[in-house]
């Protein structure tokens, strides 16, 4: 899961600033852990915490979101979640934005198995973003990372992807130059895959996905919880990665990489 808060660092400063090329310092001045990297920290959290067989999960989601979302609360949440972040009766909203995505990559490591990739995904994601788009693209997140990591090439990830979830008819080079802001699942989680199937590396696929615009730190969390699952990550990258993070996302981070090694 350290890959989409590596991506979601990088990609910071550039989500109301959009650069569109990869020539750009990773970690530049003004970057910064956003809501993308709280709420995957929150997830881990929720998965450490749950029962073995995880029949809890939805309920320790919740928990651990609302926790540790309160005490960073200005981390740029969108709007109907800080909502739900400081409610007393937390329900789902029907969204379908991107933050179904940006946070389920630890799932995709603690799975066992592609069908519980898929549940875990759903448990997950269906306390808030419960709209179909949201429950689609986390759960491709999660599958692909499961099948990153259980060994399998781009080619087969990119075939099941396309076959299950989402169709990816075209380069990023054809839309980077009119590619905009887009929150919705379907505008921008197909984007983040062709930032990781186009890349050469971990940190290529970071530098793809900020390249192209939009919602850069989200899409930029999204390929890079695809590429670690895939390629590893750079010792230097997480060594300057780590030093972003206070003890508190250390320690979840610890735990969980020690119980869910990739």
């Amino acid at each position: 899961m350290l890959g989409a808060i590596i991506g979601d660092i990088a990609g910071s400063r550039f989500e109301w600033h959009n650069i569109k090329t990869k020539d750009f310092e990773f970690f530049g001045p003004g970057v910064r852990l956003t809501d993308d990297s709280i709420m995957t920290l929150a997830v881990a959290r929720a998965l450490l915490e749950s029962r073995s067989d995880f029949r809890d999960l939805p309920e320790q989601a919740v928990k651990w979101m609302q926790t540790l979302g309160r005490e960073y609360p200005d981390a740029g949440y969108g709007g109907r979640f800080l909502k739900w972040l400081f409610s007393e009766n937390p329900a789902p909203y029907c969204s379908l934005g991107n933050g179904a995505a940006m946070r389920v990559s630890p799932a995709g490591y603690a799975a066992a198995s592609l069908d519980e990739a898929k549940n875990l995904a759903r448990a997950v994601t269906a306390v808030t973003h419960n709209h179909p788009e949201g429950i689609r693209a986390a759960e491709a997140v999660a599958v692909a990372i499961y099948l990153a990591r259980t060994g399998q090439g781009l080619t087969e990830i990119r075939e099941y992807i396309t076959r299950n979830y989402y169709s990816l008819d075209f380069t990023l080079d054809e839309i980077r130059p009119e590619y905009g802001f887009d929150v919705t699942c379907q505008g921008s989680v197909p984007q983040a895959f062709m930032a990781f199937f186009e890349a050469s590396g971990f940190e290529d696929a970071v530098r793809n996905a900020v390249s192209i615009g939009g919602d850069s730190d989200t899409i930029a969390a999204i390929a890079g919880g695809l590429a670690a699952a895939f390629y590893g990550i750079p010792p230097a990258i997480r060594e300057r990665a780590l030093s972003f993070l206070d003890p508190r996302e250390r320690e979840i981070l610890k735990a969980f990489e020690e119980r869910y090694p990739g």
